[in-house]
């Protein structure tokens, strides 16, 4: 099937669709050996010899989606120097590879979107598109009203930053621990955390119960991965604005 240049550019994961537009712009790009200078020539990569700066663009397999419960004790990393556990010996068990959109620290549990889209999973984790994520964190200690305030203020500071508005409300209220469900559309490392450890209360247990508007299948069990359904997929891209060209990204800009 005949794709445009900058869709495949961008679906085998070498630049956002906007950058491969530049990159066809400036002479990079050549269809069978001949220099494409138009946005709008396409390509069928499955028969036609397509290459960036000489070298070959490797077609990438179908676009695939899953929904992963990660467990707890597991990095979310293909690989770890030191030997600890990630979360690859889950994905190794899928047809094809994928890659987790975005990350949860080893002590945190709950929903992973992986993909093999590069364009999907970028979109997801710019910070423009402000993608919500729903965490359900169990706290140390009675959370007061004015915590909750605090904590969906926009006035809190970690790291001597301000953070961004969320939305805090209490789930749950056991004698000594409370539940709380935090809603963020930053991503800042370890930012459930620190921000309840700003307000006095540290984290016990954290879980993220829903991304993106796609809530953790509650049928998946800690370590089981299933494929996102035509709806989810949607869900996802309209979320993003899939279709539309996004503008160039810088590295500093992608959050998780």
């Amino acid at each position: 099937m005949k794709e445009r240049l900058q869709k495949i550019l961008a679906q085998a994961g070498l630049a956002s669709r906007r950058r491969a537009e530049e990159m066809i712009l400036s002479g990079r790009v050549k269809v069978n050996g001949e220099i494409t200078l138009t946005l709008g020539q396409k390509a069928d990569p499955a028969c036609d010899l397509i290459t960036l700066d000489g070298q070959k663009v490797k077609c990438k397999e179908d676009a695939a989606y899953f929904m992963f419960h990660k467990p707890v004790g597991y990095l979310t990393a293909l690989a770890d120097p030191y030997g600890r556990p990630t979360v690859k010996i889950f994905l190794d068990k899928l047809p094809v590879r994928v890659y987790p959109v975005g990350r949860l620290d080893k002590d945190v549990s709950g929903i992973l979107i992986l993909t093999n889209d590069g364009e999907l999973a970028r979109r997801l984790m710019h910070p423009s598109f402000e993608v919500p994520k729903v965490y359900w964190v169990k706290v140390k200690g009675q959370l007061r009203p004015e915590d909750l305030l605090l904590l969906s203020s926009g006035r809190l500071f970690i790291d001597g930053k301000k953070a961004a508005p969320a939305q805090a409300r209490l789930v749950a209220r056991p004698p000594e621990n409370g539940w709380l469900e935090l809603i963020l559309t930053e991503g800042r490392h370890r930012q459930v955390k620190k921000m309840c450890a700003a307000v006095g209360h540290p984290v016990e247990i954290l879980k993220r119960v829903a991304y993106a508007s796609l809530p953790l299948d509650p049928k998946l069990k800690a370590g089981e991965i299933r494929p996102l359904k035509t709806g989810e997929i949607k869900t996802l891209k309209d979320r993003v604005n899939y279709d539309q060209i996004l503008p160039k990204v810088r590295n500093s800009d992608v959050r998780i």
